[in-house]
This record gives structure tokens, sequence and C-alpha cells, in this order.
């Protein structure tokens, strides 16, 4: 009889989504490890530096675990299927930036500088903001698609932003950079916040136009060469991108941006000269603006000859820069295994040395092997969403997630290649390492659209329920 259907046919109704795994304790052990390496990192600075353990030992990793919590919380309820290893990551590098801060915070070389035995107080701050920032990102935001009906208003607001530090009496000019607003007794860097909408705007676009990009009109050298029409964006882009670089002399964001839109029109259109055509204008770009603008061509000779610009500057003769050559020192001091947390030098590059040059602390005290490690960590983050970004259903969702990412590892390998001496110093903050509110902020908003992203792409479809039939024979099962 068919009330005796057995318990198997009741697991076919089911919707498929209930066992599906969610990872948030995956998520949770992950952040407790995430908590629990900068607490005794914290301890082991302090031990070097005054013998003791830190008076604030209990209250730090109280607060950078009560942050913790609060975002797996959030996620756990609004986004359960969103990646496990994104906010775990960035809890890691956002607590070990603290230690590193409050290290060299204790230097009494750095007591001169504007916020001098303040930053990690300021920059635990930040981090409370970046969280909030964050759970309203999971919490109002509550499909990623949304975002895509905000194309166009995206780029007015990223142009907005963008044309903020030049406005007089608005604008900031800090060594050299025009790249800050000040409001009251706070510094914001809009550019920052300019790279995420940005992103938008571009996933936008390229969703509507991928197809017409993509054509090519003649082969050239094993390349399909676009057509002349199509180039038009790409030739915007790159204007823009120079007169950021003309007009705040800020090679950091300039690099940024026109790399992150080559890397999303590479993979809307899956066409290899898009990425010449982009190394080709940005290295033509460079040269050009280097060749009369100041700053940067003072940049550029700090990278081609550090030590020459070290000894005119320590003799007075017009150096320009003396930190590319103390950040090399300072990795050099560390060798493989490092000095020990709180027993470098890294101070006497002075008041970039927790922002701009912080990965230089990092390379002297925990040595080659440490800095490896740190690196690592945010190849994880890039590949996480890279991988959210081929696990995402919808084009506009693969383009943001691509974008995002490859925003990130730019601004990665832009900070960390100008600190070791790849490429030009460029004045930009490594992510959540280094101290500056814009920066730790917007990397949490961003880390909280790629976990939305995610959870929509790893979110179980729900499985059709049987037939009507099967359904009677549960209702009247014994």
């Amino acid at each position: 009889m068919s009330s005796t259907t057995n318990p198997s046919t009741h697991h076919t109704s089911t919707i498929g989504a209930i066992g599906a795994p969610s990872r948030r304790n995956t998520e949770l052990a992950l952040l407790v490890f995430a908590v629990l390496i900068p607490v005794f990192a914290y301890a082991n600075v302090g031990l070097a530096i005054n013998d003791e353990v830190p008076a604030g030992l209990l209250s730090y990793g109280f607060g950078l675990g009560l942050l913790a919590g609060v975002g797996h919380l959030v996620v756990r309820k609004f986004a359960p299927y969103a990646d496990p290893l994104l906010l775990p990551l960035a809890t890691l590098l956002n607590g070990l930036g603290l230690v590193a801060i409050w290290r060299l915070d204790q230097s009494e070389l750095l007591q001169d500088i504007e916020q001098a035995g303040t930053a990690a107080p300021r920059q635990l701050m930040y981090t409370a903001m970046g969280i909030a920032l964050f759970v309203a990102v999971m919490i109002f935001l509550k499909d990623h698609r949304v975002l895509q009906r905000y194309t166009y208003i995206s780029m007015l607001g990223a142009l907005f932003l963008l044309l903020l530090p030049l406005v007089p009496g608005l604008g900031k000019n800090i060594y050299g950079a025009k790249i800050w607003i000040q409001v009251g007794s706070f510094s914001i860097q809009p550019g920052e916040f300019a790279k995420i909408v940005l992103a938008i705007f571009f996933a936008g676009y390229l969703m509507v136009k991928r197809d017409a990009l993509a054509l090519a009109s003649r082969r050239f050298m094993g390349l399909y060469l676009p057509r002349g029409r199509d180039l038009g964006p790409i030739l915007v882009v790159w204007i823009v991108s120079i007169l950021i670089l003309v007009f705040e002399t800020d090679l950091g964001t300039s690099l940024l941006f026109f790399g992150m839109f080559v890397i999303m029109l590479y993979v809307a259109t899956e066409r290899t000269s898009w990425i010449v055509f982009g190394m080709l204008m940005s290295a033509v770009g460079a040269v050009g603006v280097a060749s009369f603008e100041p700053h940067i061509k003072q940049r550029v000779d700090a990278w081609l000859d550090p030590m020459k610009e070290y000894t005119l500057s320590r003799a007075g003769q017009g150096g320009h820069s003396e930190q590319a050559m103390q950040a090399l020192w300072a990795f050099g001091s560390g060798g493989t295994l490092g000095t020990g947390w709180g027993q470098g030098h890294s101070e006497l590059i002075r008041f970039a040395a927790n922002s701009d040059f912080i990965l230089a602390t990092f390379g002297e005290e925990l040595g080659l092997a440490g800095l490896m490690a740190v690196l690592l960590l945010y190849a994880l983050i890039v590949e996480r969403g890279v991988r959210t970004a081929l696990a995402a259903r919808d084009p506009f969702g693969k383009l943001l997630a691509i974008g995002l990412s490859g925003a990130f590892a730019l601004q990665v390998f832009v900070v960390a290649g100008g600190v070791m001496g790849l490429i030009p110093l460029t004045g930009m903050t490594m992510p959540f390492l280094a101290y500056g509110g814009s920066s730790v902020i917007a990397n949490w908003a961003l880390i909280g659209i790629l976990l939305r992203i995610s959870d929509t792409a790893r979110r179980p479809a729900p499985a059709a329920p049987a037939s009507p039939d099967a359904e009677m024979t549960q209702v009247v099962r014994p």
C-alpha cells in the first residue's frame, strides 16, 4: 500500500539546501586562531620591549575577538553559505597590523610625529568602523545583482570621489600626493572607496558591452586586434588614470584603476590583445608623466638609485627620499627568520614606518619566512575571490568578484613592490596591515561584498518537490 511508503520517500521531497554544508563552524574555528595569533604576537612584543606582558593584552584580545565574533554572527545569519576563509584571513591580517602599529607606537624615535603613541588605538577604532560597514553590507545588500542597477551612477560617484581631493580648501597635499581630504581632525582618502565603486561600474558596463568588445578586426603577430571603435572605453579609462597621475601626482591609484579595468576587460572578452594594449598604454603613460611631473620623477630616481638619494638626503644636498634605502636595509637585517617581534629598527624609516613601509617591519622582525607567510595570506584572499568569481552564476557577479579581487591583488603588488624596490614607491597603504582609516574601512567593505557574492554562488538551488502523490502518501504515513 502507498500508505506504508518507506522513510526514504520522505527525503525526496525535502529542499536540497537543508543538507548542504554551510562551513560556518569551520569559519568559527579559523577565527579563533585568527584572534589568538595576534594576541600571542602582542604579548611577544611586550616581552621583547619591556620584559613584561603588556597591560592591555586582555583588552586587545577581547576587542579583536568581539569584532571578529560580531562579523561571524552576522555572516552566519545573513550569508550562511559564504566562503569560510575570507573573514578569518582579513581578521588575522588586521590583527597582525594592529600589533605592528602598537609596536611602533612604543618607539622613542617616533614620539615627535603627528600620531605618536596613539596610532594603534586609532587603528582599532578604524577597524571597528570597518566591521560596522562590513555588517551593514551583509545586512542591507541582500543580493549583489541589485548593484547592477547603479552602473552609471557608480561611474559618477567614482569621478566625484576622485575629484574631491582637488577641491580648494578640502583637498590636502601630504608628502607630494593630493589624494586626501581633510574633514575636521580626520583625513580621508576617497580613492580607497572609489576602487569599489569603479569595480561596480566596470562590471555593469562590461557585462552589457562584452560581446562588442570581444569582436576582432584582424590578426597581428598571433593576437586578435580589437576594432578601432571598440578602443573607446580603454582609451577613456587610460586618459582618466593619466589625469589622476598628473593632477593628484598619485602613481598608485592610477596603476590600480587602469590595471583593474584591463583585468576585467580581459575576463569579459577573453582577448589577450586587451592585456597587451593595456600594458603598452600603461607603460607609455607612466614614462610620459614621469618625464615632466617632478614628484613622480623623484620617486623614479629613488627607485633607480636609492643609495644615492639616501646619501644626498643625509648630507642635506637635495635628496628626496631616504626611506627606500632604509626599507631595503630592514629587509636585509631580517634575514631568513627575522630579529623577532619588537627587536628590529624599522622605526628609523620615521613617519611612514606604520603606513607605507609597515611591510619592512614584518620583513625585519619576522624575516623572509614571516614575510612570505603574510604575502601568502594576501594570496589566499585573492584566490578565494577568484574562486568566488568562477562559482558565480551570473555574469555581473563574476565580473564584480574578479574586479574586486584584481584591485586587491594589484594594491598588494603595488605597495609590496614599491617597498621591496621592484617598482617606484606609490604612497598607497598595505590592505589591513598599514595604519590608515580609509584603507581598512574600504577593504572591510570589499570583503563584505565578496562574501555576499560567494553566498549567492555557493547557495544550493532548491530541489524540485516530489510529485503530489508522494506528498499525499507522506501525509497519511503512520
